[in-house]
């Protein structure tokens, strides 16, 4: 059965509803090691993430790469199971959604209407299309398997898809090797409005596209917006491309959400550092091109083993001491002391912010804490330092505790999870 028309009235009715939300969402993959694959960890890629999309908006979800926003939108598109958290999905049983609304708990058929409604366009435009398959196949699957169409009149839906992404008859039955990159785009895009879905997730579909292109797949998803009051979840590192298509943004920072707003304000005042630097480092031609680019110094966390607190103060300008400092960080500096880290043996903890660090002489215990009283650590770690004494071998270093860094609100429907009330511009 084909899906009703949107009227006028119906879309007047169910704009700006929520048609998707996300809560406290967790993705973790096991790390096992040995003969026996015995799991010793977990690499924490979506980590305690919560969200709303509403009918007919565009959510842009960006951040460096592998701070979780393609496992993410997997999670969103029922292509991954979540470790834990809910996905909820309105399927048109009420306005409200809940727990009845969650997709891993739908019945049948229900499912199968979250299913058709929520389609993907991966960032990977050639490998997500069959090579062996014409492209009246690859569009006309989704429809074959919905038994929407058949034969001639399911022929006649793909070439009317075809014709709303600027491709024609023409292109039937042709390979998906046989186009080059934006047409191939295009194609996946048809491919995923055959059903007509509520929701489209985008996952960098632009990233490997020349920026003639981009322009062409950008303004096309816009104006297929408008037509069919889509909804979209933007996936990207392009902030210019967030800019133009995103009413709202969220940034995450290495499996968490540190800032969600109303995409204009977060541009005009970004509440968290991160977000602000990832702004700084974004090129504009009103821009001074003597200044110097505003760089992000240190590396990414391992995800297995995040920062306590606010997970990009290892990295921040802005770090107080109330952020979250813990051994780990002590742990950290000493990689970067090849030296030192040769001489530790192992770290004795008490728990995340008290433990003991042995060393194989006492004149290393000695060197980490003369370096940790000194400018070569961050000011705030320092204060945030309650002990640090020697004994012998051993370094007992002690932090002080502090809460958990929460989303808190800046604005109107603006948040950040950082604990500095603003950011002086």
């Amino acid at each position: 059965m084909m899906q009703p028309p949107k009227t006028d009235s119906t879309v007047a009715m169910k704009a700006g509803d929520t048609l998707l939300s996300v809560r406290n969402l967790n993705k973790h993959f096991p790390i096992k090691d040995g003969i026996l694959q015995k799991v010793v960890g977990q690499v924490r890629a979506v980590d305690g993430v919560s969200f709303d999309i509403r009918r007919g908006e565009t959510v842009g979800l960006v951040g460096e790469s592998g701070c979780g926003k393609t496992t993410l939108s997997q999670c969103v598109a029922g292509l991954t199971d979540p470790t834990s958290g809910e996905i909820l999905f309105n399927t048109g049983q009420g306005s409200q959604l809940g727990d009845g609304d969650r997709i891993d708990k739908l019945p049948k058929d229900r499912y199968r209407t979250f299913r058709r409604n929520v389609q993907m366009v991966f960032q990977d435009n050639f490998a997500s299309l069959n090579p062996r398959q014409l492209v009246v196949d690859i569009i006309g699957r989704p429809l074959k398997v919905y038994r929407e169409a058949s034969g001639s009149d399911l022929t006649e839906r793909v070439v009317a898809l075809l014709e709303q992404v600027g491709l024609g008859r023409q292109h039937l039955y042709r390979y998906p090797h046989q186009f080059s990159g934006g047409q191939r785009q295009r194609i996946s895009i048809a491919r995923a409005l055959a059903l007509d879905p509520e929701l489209i997730i985008l996952d960098e579909p632009t990233s490997a596209l020349d920026v003639s292109v981009q322009a062409q797949i950008l303004n096309l998803l816009g104006d297929l917006q408008k037509e069919r009051q889509l909804a979209y979840l933007f996936v990207t590192h392009d902030l210019g491309v967030v800019r133009h298509m995103a009413d709202r943004m969220i940034t995450m920072y290495l499996g968490k959400v540190v800032e969600q707003g109303p995409t204009e304000t977060v541009f005009q005042q970004p509440a968290h550092p991160y977000t602000e630097a990832l702004l700084a480092a974004k090129p504009d031609l009103a821009d001074d091109p003597d200044k110097p680019f505003a760089l992000l110094e240190g590396t990414i966390p391992d995800p297995a083993r995040p920062p306590l607190g606010c997970r990009f103060h290892t990295r921040c300008p802005r770090v107080t001491p109330s952020c979250g400092w813990e051994i780990d960080d002590i742990v950290r500096f000493l990689e970067a002391d090849e030296s030192l880290f040769q001489s530790l043996q192992g770290v004795e903890r008490r728990s995340a912010r008290d433990a003991d660090l042995i060393f194989k002489d006492p004149a290393s215990a000695v060197a980490l804490q003369e370096a940790m009283k000194s400018s070569s650590v961050p000011e705030a770690m320092r204060a945030a330092t309650e002990r640090l004494t020697v004994e012998g071998s051993r370094l007992r270093a002690t932090f002080s505790e502090v809460d958990e860094v929460q989303l808190t609100e800046r604005g109107p429907e603006h948040f950040a999870a950082c604990k500095l009330d603003h950011l002086s511009r």
